[in-house]
């Protein structure tokens, strides 16, 4: 290339010609917005370390989702925060626990979503940890137990996704049986397959009322110093049948998500988690950043290192930004 005959910027003067050679680009149909489920009714709690989301009972989660899916958001991810907790997390195999009862509610009133169904024990255990403590650790084996029954009762409620994000080894395969068994063949899994010990979920302690009351996650969550160890993960998962693959956070790990999708051919999923939302909403409300700027460059760079899709605190704003064009 020699200048000045070739010149870089004739491409990008023109905003309809550099919208035309986009190298990547945001749909909202790449977005999955995560919300809270709490019990009671007409309850509406604005969590302080994340503002402009909630803690939100059954009634309100239904017209939170009517409002997604007028904006083009139809996929929803569910957590629980339920009114009482045991030692293994057995509160939330119930047919009855609130994830189920959420499901159930939204699937009478919102016929066009995608309902993603969050499997762990960690908001539903009253040590904080995602399964059954044996000897003061994470016992795997018989947490896997759990885990399927949830999963079980999660389909049988309505759930089209089962999403386990416990990291425990063997879920996917135990899910997957159980599944199969109980003859939920068709409902796919989308695992938390990368999912670090990482200090950006510290906001999503307080939605989710889900921090350890001892030790931390460092023996079942990933190292995040570790990228190779990533791809062993992955695989193992793919090998036991997941349908979906995901890496959480997002932004520290945008390495780990392009490693991962050159790695492997299913749909990648990339966690946009609470610490990175906060740090936006912090920033913002002091006026230190252009904040749609910014939302619009961090979820094109997720989508730019290799994710398809996007799950996102900031899921319905970017509807709104996109629906302005």
């Amino acid at each position: 290339m020699s200048f000045p005959k070739t010149r870089l910027r004739r491409l990008r003067y023109n905003p309809i010609l550099r919208d035309l050679v986009s190298e990547t680009s945001v749909s909202v149909n790449d977005l999955i917005y995560p919300i809270f489920i709490c019990e009671g009714e007409n309850i509406k709690n604005e969590i302080s370390s994340m503002p402009g989301q909630f803690q939100l009972s059954v009634d309100n989660a239904v017209e939170l989702c009517k409002t997604a899916v007028s904006k083009g958001v139809k996929s929803i991810l569910l957590f629980g925060i339920p009114a009482e907790k045991d030692e293994h997390g057995h509160v939330a195999c119930s047919d009855n626990s609130i994830v189920q009862r959420a499901i159930k509610a939204i699937k009478k009133e919102c016929l066009d979503i995608l309902l993603i169904a969050d499997v762990c024990n960690c908001e539903y255990t009253t040590h904080g940890h995602c399964g059954t403590i044996i000897d003061g650790d994470v016992d795997n084996d018989s947490t896997l137990e759990t885990l399927a029954a949830q999963s079980v009762s999660l389909a049988k409620a309505g759930a089209d996704i089962i999403a386990p994000s416990d990291m425990m080894d063997g879920r996917v395969a135990s899910i997957r049986t159980a599944l199969d068994n109980a003859g939920f063949e068709k409902t796919p899994i989308l695992s938390y397959a990368v999912k670090y010990s990482s200090a950006f979920y510290g906001p999503f302690r307080d939605a989710a009322d889900s921090a350890p009351t001892f030790g931390d996650r460092k023996t079942y969550q990933m190292n995040p110093a570790n990228t190779d160890e990533a791809i062993r993960e992955a695989e193992q998962d793919v090998w036991e049948g997941a349908d979906m693959l995901m890496v959480k956070p997002a932004l520290s790990y945008l390495d780990v998500i392009y490693r991962v999708k050159q790695n492997f051919d299913l749909p990648l999923v990339a966690y946009n988690v609470s610490g990175e939302y906060a740090m936006v909403k912090a920033t913002a409300a002091n006026n230190w950043i252009d904040e749609q700027r910014m939302i619009m460059e961090i979820m094109t760079s997720i989508k730019r290192a290799g994710a398809d899709i996007i799950i996102t605190y900031h899921a319905l704003e970017v509807a709104d930004i996109l629906n302005k064009k």
